[in-house]
């Protein structure tokens, strides 16, 4: 075994403790042991729960001795981003107001992965209440890529962690961007599933209807494991779907043959930086060498709906947080509650003209899937952009529509997605590119995900200063 575990993917350190070639607190102690050294540095964790962590790992070696194996998860160190109940710690939600808060039970998410064996190593430190901001209380993470460079919202300890090695994989929730945009400035593959594909119970809200919970890993296989362990019906969420969970990558020796890709050239380039665009042109190659068809398609117009983005998050935002808003707005960030009154000061009428025109978009990007397999589109406009250039987002509405603009339609559709590496930018910064496709499908998603890292090593760069 490599001295270096950390360096190892998740599929690959599941494989060796299933095999016994090191056992699962071996390596949840090189993990904490790592924590202990650079989480200073990097701050990712709000809370890292080491006791918990060995008291799962050495259950997990007694149970591999025994010769039983949870799954594809069984003894690997995970984190978990701290809007997930649990029992075993707080659950802030990068909030003042609860982050002594110990929930009596696990959010659903949670005790799936515990059930699956995982180990999990902490919570992850996220931006209040999932929005734009961390709270002016809690320093937020800093980009292992590139501390002066933005790292995403509001995944941020999910993004940082996973790519520092500070775990083998993460869970990320999305309600506008925010698994896809920290694994786009951390190099990462990460899945928003389908809305209703992995419950919300127990995961603290920032627009219910909008929220998406999944993985954030290094690669595709990895993410698909995570993926396929969460996914699925549960009575204590009514949103979520009962149809069959399929993220297996086996059974198609070319999973991407076949396929038609759809690409709208005028969506993916008008506006949009050269080297972004170049990223976009160097997947869709791999994806017509292994056999897919690309054609040219219309997107359904996204302007209107991507504005309506932010009075409708306010407006379930303020529902979210009407028990301590404005009861306690003195103990809320600047930007968090900013987005709470504009949602209590939001019309019937405006509010109405948003859920119309997501009904419209919903059903003209279903109608195009009619066509198409999957969409391939960009993650963000921009290159990862420097802290300095990006300042504090959330405070104008424009800088963010912008950013939005390749990822709010998706969670309006509760489409699925994956954000794979495509590539590093002349700052030495990772690029990155999303295929969307219809509800349901994962398994396309991630076999296809997974193909395109089979034949290229965007995945496996890692930042400089850990090399």
């Amino acid at each position: 075994m490599s001295a270096s575990l950390h360096d190892e993917s998740l599929v690959f350190i599941a494989e060796a403790i299933r095999r016994w070639e090191v056992s699962a607190v071996e390596v949840t102690t090189a993990m904490l042991d790592r924590i202990e050294a650079l989480d200073g540095e990097y701050r990712c964790y709000a809370t890292v729960t080491a006791e918990h962590a060995l008291d799962a790992a050495a259950r997990a070696d007694r149970e591999t001795a025994r010769g039983i194996s949870r799954g594809p998860l069984h003894g690997v160190p995970l984190g978990i981003k701290d809007l997930c109940d649990t029992h075993f710690a707080p659950t802030g939600a990068g909030t003042v107001i609860h982050r002594e808060r110990v929930p009596d039970t696990d959010a659903t998410v949670v005790a799936r992965l515990e059930q699956g064996g995982a180990v999990i190593l902490g919570k992850l430190a996220m931006t209040e209440g999932a929005y734009t901001s961390h709270h002016p209380d809690n320093p937020g993470p800093l980009n292992p890529w590139g501390r002066g460079h933005w790292l995403g919202s509001s995944s941020t300890g999910s993004g940082a962690a996973t790519a520092a090695r500070l775990c083998f994989g993460s869970l990320g929730s999305d309600t506008g961007g925010s698994i896809r945009f920290p694994s786009a400035t951390c190099g990462l593959t990460g899945i928003k599933p389908t809305w209703g594909r992995v419950s919300r119970h127990g995961v603290f809200p920032l627009a219910a209807s909008l929220d998406h919970v999944g993985p954030m890993a290094r690669s595709a296989a990895d993410a698909a494991a995570i993926l396929g362990v969460i996914a699925g019906a549960d009575p204590r969420d009514p949103t979520t779907l009962t149809a069959p969970v399929d993220v297996e990558l086996g059974g198609k020796a070319r999973p991407v043959r076949g396929l038609t890709i759809g690409i709208d050239r005028f969506f993916t380039t008008e506006g949009i930086d050269p080297e972004v665009v170049a990223a976009l042109d160097r997947v869709e190659a791999v994806l017509r060498d292994l056999g897919a068809r690309v054609v040219e398609v219309a997107m359904p117009p996204t302007d209107r709906l991507v504005r309506g983005w932010i009075p409708f998050c306010s407006v379930e935002t303020a529902l979210a947080h009407r028990d301590t808003y404005p009861a306690r707005a003195a103990e809320y960030g600047p930007d968090l509650a900013g987005l709470i009154d504009q949602g209590r000061r939001v019309t019937g009428l405006e509010l109405g003209a948003v859920i119309h025109d997501r009904l419209d978009f919903s059903g003209a990007l279903a109608a195009l899937f009619e066509k198409v397999d999957l969409l391939l589109v960009p993650t963000m406009p921009v290159p990862v952009p420097s802290l300095a250039r990006m300042g504090e987002y959330g405070q104008d509405p424009e800088v963010l529509l912008r950013i939005l603009r390749f990822t709010a339609p998706f969670n309006f559709s509760g489409s699925p997605t994956i954000t794979l590496p495509a590539g590093i930018d002349a700052a030495g910064l990772p690029l990155s590119v999303q295929l969307v496709g219809p509800h349901l499908s994962e398994g396309m998603l991630c076999r296809s995900g997974h193909a395109v890292q089979q034949v290229t090593d965007w995945h496996t760069l890692r930042p400089a200063d850990l090399a």
